[in-house]
């Protein structure tokens, strides 16, 4: 079991991947963006974080960085379901800035805990 930070703007995607990690077992704090997943990382000691990339007021691509500056022994994993612009590949971008595996949106449950499982063992 893992205690596990979900950094994501939408409330539907957090509630579900948060339903999938909670089923396998894991603890899970949600936050709605950056400021508050930098906020939730500073009262609590995480495992692992889930961090969308595209966000309002703190996107995820600083969050990521942050985060790894904070806490580099924190388990990162960049999730996105594309970007404003079609080009930019913000997946990739997240992984050189830090996130140690990336996830495309929309995130099935199999690929999500085989991830988790991965960069926690």
């Amino acid at each position: 079991m893992a205690k596990i930070l979900i950094v994501d703007d939408d409330e539907a995607v957090r509630g579900t991947i948060a339903n999938m990690l909670v089923t396998a077992g894991h603890l899970v704090a949600e936050s709605e963006d950056g400021n508050a997943g930098l906020a939730s990382a500073a009262r609590s000691a995480f495992d692992l974080a889930l961090v969308d990339i595209l966000m309002p007021d703190k996107e995820g691509i600083e969050t990521i960085i942050e985060l790894r500056h904070q806490y580099p022994a924190l388990r990162i994993v960049g999730i996105s379901g594309g970007g404003r612009v079609d080009f930019v590949d913000f997946l990739r971008l997240a992984k050189e800035l830090g996130a140690d595996a990336t996830l495309r949106k929309p995130i099935h449950m199999k690929e999500l805990l085989s991830t988790v499982s991965a960069l926690l063992d």
